[in-house]
């Protein structure tokens, strides 16, 4: 009898530990939907290519809202598609192209970055996920922040 509550015990960590899961498989299933399963098969992939992926704004006021545009151009062979954008933190603001961006076009990822509350050296970063290889792409921003006195 003392034996059963292994049993269970067994049974629920290997349930836990298995290779795949739901969401796994959403994922993976969303990224050939996004891509396009003809373009991944035939080797045809959109390309990022910016005009430059660093900016600093140089010496700002603490409080300023500052911004710059990255601006961009698709030149894969299939529509470059961006599904996301995220600051490293809530004081830089991405805005981005919804959508899909033909190939030879080209588009802009509208960065603010808000120093209120933010003195010195700044260093922030954008994170874009898109049907490109590899998925993810980091622009990156500085400021030397004058703090208030």
């Amino acid at each position: 009898m003392k034996t059963r509550p292994y049993l269970l015990l067994f049974a629920v960590l290997g349930l836990l530990v298995s290779c795949t899961s739901p969401s796994d498989e959403i994922q993976s299933a969303d990224a050939k939907e996004s891509l396009g399963v003809d373009a991944v098969d035939s080797g045809r992939l959109p390309v990022f290519e910016f005009a430059e992926e660093e900016f600093d704004f140089g010496l700002i006021e603490e409080g300023e809202v500052v911004i710059h545009d990255f601006k961009f151009t698709n030149t894969g062979d299939v529509p470059l598609v961006i599904s996301a954008a995220q600051g490293s933190c809530g004081c830089t603001v991405p805005d981005y192209p919804r959508p899909p961006i033909a190939p030879g076009a080209e588009g802009v990822i509208n960065v603010s970055f808000d120093s209120n509350k933010r003195g010195g050296k700044q260093e922030k970063t954008v994170t874009l996920t898109a049907n490109t290889v590899p998925n993810v792409h980091v622009l990156k921003i500085t400021a030397n922040v004058n703090p208030k006195k």
